[in-house]
């Protein structure tokens, strides 16, 4: 899944940021609103994490256009405050969920794997195809019951390929999706994950190579 982290304490924000690259997802950093917003327009984000108080452009005003502008995007809003009168505010700007600082990390993932399940069509939390299953929550891949050791990167992209149910990933999709926007659009960084993917999951293959679309599980 793909993530914008919006916050303007650089070490916290690179912190967040960190851990749920360990959590197999993508994940861009910006540290004022202005910045949030630039990305949020020309990237397709699952989820933004926003801190209500950003410099340049309120942490409020973001949620605030991203709801007139509609979109796929949940927004959980981070806040030192933890008063009820503030998360009702939150929540009435747009936000779909609420956290208060300080905040337990893995409560932030959970409440990131909640959130991103509603922007998309709504999937089981265990995701099961041609003898593959994918414990979306435990972050487990296993094949007819054989576990599969995985680095981050090949679990992202078989996470993909599985929520496509079927449907042709392009290579630039995997992009998006998989990996942040520092990513270089002409690496050869997809076919290597994909080789290695290929070998750990071993025969008869399962991921399809459609020639000048992309894979197909």
């Amino acid at each position: 899944m793909r993530i914008l982290v919006a916050e303007d304490e650089t070490f916290l924000a690179d912190l967040v940021a960190e851990g749920l690259r360990e959590q197999a997802m993508a994940v861009d950093v910006v540290y004022d609103g202005a910045d949030a917003l630039e990305r949020l327009a020309v990237n397709d984000y699952d989820v933004l994490v926003l801190d209500r108080d950003l410099p340049k452009v309120h942490g409020d005003d973001v949620c605030r256009q991203l709801s007139q502008m509609g979109g796929r995007v949940r927004i959980l809003m981070l806040t030192a405050s933890a008063a009820v009168h503030e998360r009702v505010t939150g929540l009435n700007l747009g936000a779909d969920d609420y956290l208060a600082k300080p905040f337990v990390f893995d409560e932030l993932v959970a409440r990131i794997h909640a959130l991103a399940r509603r922007a998309g069509p709504p999937l089981p939390p265990v995701l099961e195809r041609g003898g593959l299953t994918l414990d979306t929550a435990r972050r487990q891949a296993s094949r007819d019951g054989r576990y599969l050791s995985l680095s981050r990167k090949e679990y992202a992209v078989l996470e993909v390929l599985m929520r496509a149910q079927g449907a042709v990933v392009s290579t630039e999709d995997l992009l998006e999706r998989a990996w942040d926007e520092h990513t270089d659009p002409f690496t050869t960084v997809v076919k290597v994950t994909m080789s290695k993917l290929r070998a750990k999951l071993g025969d008869p293959p399962v991921i399809v190579t459609v020639p000048g679309s992309g894979y197909r599980l």
